[in-house]
């Protein structure tokens, strides 16, 4: 076999593994958040250091589930507020006072 194509065959299964894991630590911040915030806050930075490291983006429902300035796990009513304003979803961040904007459509 081309050694190019073996190089590509491994990335891509690195890939796969790594977007099965950022997967994995959202589930697991989610469950262990109250018990534990800082450690679910952890998990979320392991998680974009993971996707950083092999290139892989993290899904859209996932990416809205952590503050985009100081990267603490979203939990709706505890460390962020959700509101809705003229065609955007504004999350608040508790921790870090700043708000992340999404549009959405109607």
């Amino acid at each position: 076999m081309n050694k190019k194509r073996i190089f590509k065959q491994r990335q891509e299964k690195r890939k796969k593994i790594a977007a099965e894991r950022i997967k994995e630590l959202f589930k697991q911040a989610d469950e262990v958040f109250d018990e534990s915030p800082e450690l679910s806050n952890k998990y979320v930075n392991l998680a974009r250091k993971m996707a950083m490291k092999y290139r892989v983006k993290i899904p859209t429902n996932l990416k809205r589930r952590f503050c985009k300035h100081c990267y603490s796990y979203f939990k709706q009513g505890k460390t962020c507020r959700v509101r809705l304003n003229k065609g955007k979803m504004v999350y608040y961040c508790l921790n870090c006072k700043k708000y992340t904007r999404i549009p959405y459509k109607k």
